[in-house]
């Protein structure tokens, strides 16, 4: 009853406003539009008379009728399409909640009350995102969603009036630190990219005067022309940016301005497809989310320029560019369709990733690959290939198959990254038979206060990584040189070079045995001295044991798929230690998990060594592994020359690993 009432009071707060805001339709009202557009003529001939009203009137009715222009989700004439569907319980609940103008910015956090008279500069929590991300209205598609399901017309009137409220209340330059959040341009972006969407679902209501349609024209305007001068110096930033200017220019030709709006966005991403993805397809913010979200943002670009027949702008490289980066997602991503969370990335719900690929298979329909993830392998070829070196980006894939039943390892050491690359070298995930026994730290949260940016600084620690640490401390920089690459059937090498630490470099090498399990060798190279750690992080499910004795560790899952991390190191300098850390699979959420380190003391200006093994197994018979160095072992001049005895039964391991 209280939520009735309180729905009514606002109901009747936004009628006045309403009716307050109404403003009338003057000359001005159509000075960015191009009244010589093809389609206009009604309009330029009221407009040619002094006509105004009837010059909106009739422009309302052209957008209401436009058929040339298609966006890329809803359109005018897909009414009965959408009548009654059900617009799934999170849209449902955000349109609901927006009536009550409980919005919810952020999706880690939950809705906060912004107030019968919307208070815009609210900041319930101090983290930048909640207040960036309130500017970007997301919630108005989803009443756009329920508008169209229900055709009740409470969501089409409130959402005029949220959009009116919104443009009287955060006027360019009312205050720098408001034009901080609400002008900044990757917000002013999200909203030039989600406006025209919500535009077409409220189009056709009665609510939708045209006096509103001057408006909001007007508006969308400014936002769009706001941009170019403003964008971002790089990153995924200025993608989003270009890709949007460039849609407005396509979804609204009628401005003035929209042809240079589309030149301006093809030529930025252009110059930026080359800029920011490395020659074996990654994009060099080294995130695989990021890396996902910038193959959309190329694309809807791509899409966007085909609106205006504009395709040709793009060279022929530029689609070669977007398919190799969707190869590469393809070469790091497991079986259950999540990436490594290295950098900010978190995990990801299959069907959105499947649908992705679905968009990208349609973009790409000679692929086979990408119509295999695209269907989940009922169409289409798998791979023509397992593991997998992207040795610009630095991401490697130990693989030794495409289905459930798989164990994959991807492993990063990588060049200098961008913002949101952690310092993190030769951390890795192991996935196995649907469960990633080792995943990355997560990044919690992005910015804000002190006190948020004390919460993101603790999931960057190199030591929350698989790698290795100097006396614990955050790696100097991540510039990882290759030394070597190699994939055979029963051995794949990785051997890279990494400045850790000042007057000392971390040299780490991974061989995958048999397709089966990993041996792990890390060398301590210069004259610093300290203590060193080689960190193992562990799923927070896995319940290990901890053998002190015999330094190692393992995992105890009831159905058996199970994972043994022992140190293997001769002179038994090393001891097992126990240790508790946290992961972040979602923004803003944290759980605790174990975790273990070999540990040793570099005393002098010598080397110190690390030989581990990370053996999967099934069953809850823990592996007996015992290793021997050969004669001829000198992991110096790179010959590794060892013989590993498993439940056993021994293999003499030979190979020039650098």
């Amino acid at each position: 009853m209280k939520t009735i009432i309180k729905i009514a009071t606002i109901f009747i707060f936004c009628l006045q406003m309403a009716k307050a805001q109404e403003a009338p339709i003057t000359k001005q009202s159509f000075q960015l539009l191009n009244l010589s557009y093809p389609g206009l003529e009604k309009v330029n001939q009221y407009y040619t008379n002094g006509d105004y009203n009837n010059a909106a009137t009739a422009l309302l009715s052209y957008f209401r009728h436009r058929k040339s222009i298609k966006h890329p989700e809803f359109n005018q004439g897909e009414e009965a399409r959408f009548r009654g569907k059900d617009i799934g319980k999170a849209n449902l609940e955000k349109a609901e909640k927006a009536l009550l103008h409980q919005f919810q910015p952020q999706k880690g956090y939950g809705f906060f009350d912004y107030g019968k008279d919307i208070n815009w500069q609210y900041w319930p929590v101090k983290d930048n995102e909640v207040r960036w991300q309130l500017h970007r209205v997301t919630w108005w598609q989803p009443m756009g969603l329920a508008y169209r399901s229900s055709g009740d017309e409470k969501y089409a009137k409130e959402w005029i009036f949220q959009f009116r409220d919104w443009n009287r209340k955060n006027p360019l330059g009312l205050s720098s630190d408001n034009d901080k959040f609400a002008w900044r341009p990757l917000e002013v972006s999200e909203r030039v990219q989600s406006l025209p969407g919500t535009f077409n679902l409220f189009l056709n209501s009665p609510s939708f005067t045209p006096a509103f349609l001057m408006e909001f024209l007007n508006s969308y305007h400014q936002q769009a022309a706001y941009i170019p001068p403003r964008y971002s110096d790089k990153g995924n930033h200025l993608l989003f940016e270009a890709q949007r200017v460039l849609f407005a220019g396509a979804f609204f030709p009628e401005f003035n301005d929209a042809e240079q709006w589309r030149k301006s966005g093809i030529a930025v991403l252009n110059t930026e497809i080359k800029k920011q993805v490395y020659a074996d397809g990654v994009q060099f913010e080294l995130s695989p989310v990021y890396h996902a979200a910038a193959i959309d943002i190329f694309l809807k670009a791509y899409n966007a320029a085909k609106m205006s027949k504009l395709e040709a702008e793009f060279p022929a490289s530029y689609s070669q560019t977007i398919e190799n980066m969707i190869m590469a997602l393809i070469s790091f991503t497991f079986p259950d369709y999540n990436s490594p969370m290295f950098g900010d990335s978190w995990l990801m719900e299959k069907e959105a990733r499947k649908k992705q690929f679905a968009s990208w298979s349609k973009a790409f329909p000679a692929n086979e690959s990408i119509r295999f993830f695209a269907t989940e392998g009922e169409q289409g070829k798998k791979p023509n290939f397992l593991s997998k070196g992207l040795t610009n980006a630095g991401f490697y894939t130990f693989r030794n198959g495409w289905d459930n039943k798989s164990t994959v390892m991807v492993l990063k050491a990588s060049p200098p990254g961008e913002f949101h690359a952690q310092p993190d070298n030769g951390t890795f995930e192991l996935w196995k038979e649907g469960r990633n026994f080792t995943p990355d730290a997560g990044c919690f949260v992005y910015s804000g206060d002190a006190e948020i940016t004390k919460q993101r600084n603790w999931f960057r620690q190199t030591r929350v990584h698989n790698t290795l640490t100097l006396d614990n401390q955050n790696m100097r920089i991540t510039d990882a040189k290759l030394l070597k690459w190699e994939s055979k059937p029963n051995l794949t090498i990785l051997s890279y070079n990494n400045p850790s630490y000042s007057s000392l470099q971390h040299q780490r090498t991974v061989l995958f045995i048999d397709q089966q399990y990993f041996i792990i060798v890390d060398i301590a190279k210069g004259s610093t001295t300290g203590t060193l750690d080689q960190h193992f992080h562990l799923k927070e499910d896995s319940k290990p044991y901890y053998n002190v004795q015999k330094r190692a560790v393992n995992t105890n899952y009831a159905d058996g798929n199970n994972l043994l991390i022992q140190n293997l190191d001769i002179n038994g300098q090393s001891k097992l230690i126990q240790e508790e850390t946290k992961v972040s699979y979602f923004y803003q959420k944290e759980m605790p998990r174990p975790a273990l380190s070999f540990q040793k003391v570099k005393e002098s200006t010598s080397d110190s060594q690390f030989i581990s093994i990370m053996y999967p197994y099934q069953g809850d018979q823990v592996p007996a592994i015992s290793l021997v160095k050969n004669k001829d072992c000198d992991l110096e001049k790179g010959l590794l020359s060892v013989t590993i005895n498993i439940n056993g039964k021994s293999k003499v391991i030979k190979e020039k690993v650098f």
